[in-house]
Formats: structure tokens, sequence, C-alpha cells
């Protein structure tokens, strides 16, 4: 009972110190600025879990005394147990009637008044070893180095000028502009060809060639009548085809093609975003604070074994085989039964020696029959040999 009330009264010492532990892990989870103070107060949270670690070990070791106590005292209460059951008297054997005679005996029976020994039972018995507890476990902060942007420069703007934009373009320039002047236009003229009488037509004498043309026949010349054509003369002049004039003429305006230099797009203005500038550094990060665990310890058992008497021990009657009803023929019928179901007598030779009781003693305990130096009936009679 003291022992259990000290369990009892550790069990509260402690809850209680992991109560205070949980209350000053969660009293600091604000994750400072400055690495080298965020690293002073995990230094400083270790230090305080490895403190209520080693007090939590003494605990446990003031716990394994007590538990060592609980089994000796035990163990000294299963001894004297057993010192007491060695102590107790065993029963004296019964007696089976009043001349000390087997019961119902027929001629030519033999019996052996033997002593039957107690029985004993092996039970297993489960005892309570240790009632369940609970102990603290600080499950200590875990760490882990991590590689991580940080913001040099925040995010900004500006405003930037987009310079206006230039193009070559020819363009035609007027050299001189459009007028008109007054042009004379001088007479034409186009020579012809006309034929010009000379001469008119005409008929004239010729002298003739032949009789045939004579005039006159006294003188004898001849003379004939000719027509004279007409003669013309291929004269070539200047004729007037147009009189001398004058007229207005418009003169175009003269360009110049030249290129020139225009702005094809005026400036502007626009809105510059700056991204943030970061920079990559290695910072001890913390992954989960140190904390308690509360575990439980579950009640430990132990299988005790012992024996329990079931039956006293007492004295009985047996039908055994003797030289009475024991021939040398059984003896070789039992030697071969036994040799048959394979358990060796020995040599069939009609004796019973050390052999043939050590294959009857094999073969009793095998068939759950009674083991005593004799050769019982009840023996004889699973062999299958005939009794008689």
């Amino acid at each position: 009972m003291k022992c259990h009330v000290i369990v009892f009264r550790l069990t509260i010492i402690l809850s209680a110190l992991a109560l205070a532990a949980c209350s000053g892990t969660g009293m600091q989870t604000a994750q400072l600025e400055d690495p080298e103070s965020q690293l002073a107060q995990i230094q400083q949270r270790e230090a305080e879990a490895l403190a209520k670690e080693s007090q939590l070990s003494s605990l446990e070791t003031q716990l394994a005394q007590k538990q060592r106590q609980l089994e000796q005292k035990l163990k000294a209460a299963e001894a004297a147990e057993a010192r007491a059951l060695a102590a107790k008297p065993a029963p004296a054997p019964a007696a089976v009637g009043d001349s000390l005679l087997p019961p119902k005996a027929n001629p030519g029976e033999c019996f052996a008044r033997v002593f039957v020994s107690p029985k004993y039972e092996t039970v297993s018995q489960e005892m309570l070893k240790q009632e369940a507890s609970e102990r603290i476990e600080i499950i200590p902060a875990k760490y882990e180095t991590v590689t991580e942007k940080v913001m040099v420069e925040a995010a900004s703007e500006r405003l930037e000028v987009i310079p206006a934009q230039y193009a070559m373009v020819d363009e035609k320039v007027l050299v001189k502009p459009a007028s008109s002047r007054m042009v004379e236009v001088p007479a034409r003229y186009a020579k012809t060809s006309e034929k010009v009488l000379v001469k008119p037509a005409q008929q004239v004498w010729k002298k003739g060639t032949g009789p045939i043309q004579r005039v006159d026949e006294a003188t004898g010349e001849i003379m004939c009548l000719v027509d004279e054509p007409a003669e013309y003369r291929t004269v070539t002049k200047t004729v007037l085809q147009e009189p001398a004039t004058t007229k207005l003429i418009e003169e175009p305006a003269v360009y110049k093609t030249m290129q020139k230099r225009v702005m094809s797009q005026p400036p502007t203005t626009k809105m510059v975003q700056i991204p943030a500038k970061y920079k990559t550094v290695t910072v001890t990060k913390l992954v989960s604070p140190a904390r308690e665990k509360k575990v439980v310890i579950p009640a430990t058992y132990q299988t005790v074994t012992k024996q329990v008497k079931t039956s006293e021990g007492h004295m009985e009657w047996r039908e055994i085989l003797c030289q009475t009803n024991m021939t040398s023929d059984r003896i070789s019928d039992i030697q071969r039964a036994l040799l048959g179901k394979g358990f060796n007598p020995g040599p069939i030779d009609g004796v019973i020696g050390s052999r043939t009781i050590d294959a009857v003693n094999s073969f009793q305990k095998a068939n759950n029959l009674p083991v005593d130096k004799y050769l019982n009936i009840a023996t004889v009679k699973a062999l299958g040999i005939t009794p008689r």
C-alpha cells in the first residue's frame, strides 16, 4: 500500500513539472528579428530543457528504486508461501478395510498395495508487478539550417523620360512658282510645186517624111500639120499657211525633292517599377520548439507458475502379475506385444528383466497408465493380452 502511495505522489510531481515546462515554453514563441538574440534565446531554452530532463531522470531513478523494493517484497512473499507449503505434513495413507486385504478378490488374482502419489496441476497466474504510471519526456527543439532570401532594398518606382523619335522623310519644296508668258508664234510657210504653162498647145506644119504626107505635088515638099502639146514647167514656191500670231504659255511650278528630319513620336514619360533586391543568407531556423510529452507507462504483470494439489496421496490395491498368475508364455506374449507397439523389451525369453520393465514403463507413460514397478493388469489389457 505504501508503494502505491509513493508511485501516486511521483506521478503528481511529474505532471506538475510538465505543466510548468509547457507554460514556460509557451511564453516565448515570438521570433526575434536579430539572429544573435534568437540564438541566445534558443540556447537558454535548451539549458532549461536539459535541467528539466535532469530532474526527470532523478525522479525516474527514485521510481526505479521503489519498483525494485516492491519486487523484492513480492519475491519474499512468494518464498514464504512456498516454505509454508513445503512444511505442511503429507497425509497418512488411508487404510482400505479393517483387515487391509484387497476387496472382492478372486482365486488366482494377485494384488499389490501401492502408494498413489498426490496429483498436482501447474497453474499460471498473472500478478501485478508494477502499477500503471506516467512519465514526462522532454522532446528537444528541432533546428535546421536553411537558405532564405532576405530583402535588402524594398521595391520602388521612378519616372523615366522617353525621348522623342525622329525620321527622315521626302518633301517637295517649291523652287519656282507657276507663271505665264506671251510667246510670238511665227507664220508658217509651206513649199508647194505647181505646173506653169510655158507654151500653149498649137498646130504647126512640119516637113513630112513620106509621099503620103505630100501636100504640094508641084514642088515635091512634104508638109505635115502637127499638134504640139502645151508645154509646162514645174515651179516650186513658198506659200503662207498660217500667218504669225501670239499665244499665252502657262509655265508650271518647279519643285525639288529634299529629305527632311521630322519628329515621328513626341517625347513621353513612363513609370518604371524597380523590383526589390534580395540577398541569399544561411540562417538556423527553429522547426519545432522544445516540448514535453506525457508517456503513459502501462501496468506490468508477471506470470507466476505454481503447483496446485488436485488430489491427495493414498494407498490402493492394484491387480498385478505375480508368480501365481504369471507363466513364461504370457511373459513372452507381453514382450512380443511391446515390441509390436514400438517398445523394445530386449530378447523374447519369457523373463521379466530390467529391459522388459523399462519398456513396460515407457508404454505406460505413453498410454497414460499407472506407472510403477509392477506389471499391472491394466497394462496387460492395454497390450491386448488376456489376463487369465
